[in-house]
Parts: C-alpha cells; sequence; structure tokens
C-alpha cells in the first residue's frame, strides 16, 4: 500500500499491479469532506473510496472496492462490522 495518502484497500502481495483484479468487502462508517466515503475492511483498516459508480451510500452500507473505487453494494451480512 503506498504510504503517501489515504489506503485505498489495495496491498502489493497481491503480485501485479491491478491487484490480481481483485475486490475488498469494506462498510461505509462516513463521508469525508472530499465526497469520498471512509470505509473500514474487516481486518480494521481505513480508506477513502470514490462511490460515484454505485451511487450514494450512508453509513452501514457495504460495498465491493478495487483500487479504491466501489464497485458494487453488497449484502450487509456480507461483511463483518
Amino acid at each position: 500500500m503506498a504510504t503517501d495518502g489515504p489506503p485505498t484497500f489495495c496491498s502489493t502481495d497481491h503480485g501485479c499491479v491491478t491487484c490480481a483484479d481483485e475486490g475488498v468487502e469494506v462498510r461505509v462508517v462516513g463521508m469525508g469532506e472530499d465526497g469520498l466515503a471512509d470505509c473500514v475492511d474487516p481486518a480494521g483498516v481505513r480508506g477513502a473510496v470514490d462511490t460515484a459508480l454505485v451511487g450514494a451510500v450512508m453509513p452501514g452500507d457495504a460495498l465491493l472496492v478495487h483500487a479504491g473505487v466501489a464497485l458494487v453494494r453488497l449484502e450487509a451480512e456480507a461483511v463483518a462490522p
């Protein structure tokens, strides 16, 4: 993960620059002043997520994120709090 900005739920342990096309399940915990959603993954990693592709989100919403961009909404049970 880059150290010069907010985490985008992307790490270098995937073996390629596109994260092997893996998504990360996250939960929205709030909205930042920059218009990005503040999210946390099941491991407790927090980061900013662009939600333009999924529309408006609210705290508690579960999302599938790739490279800092929410791709789809998930069922609420899919992500640990």
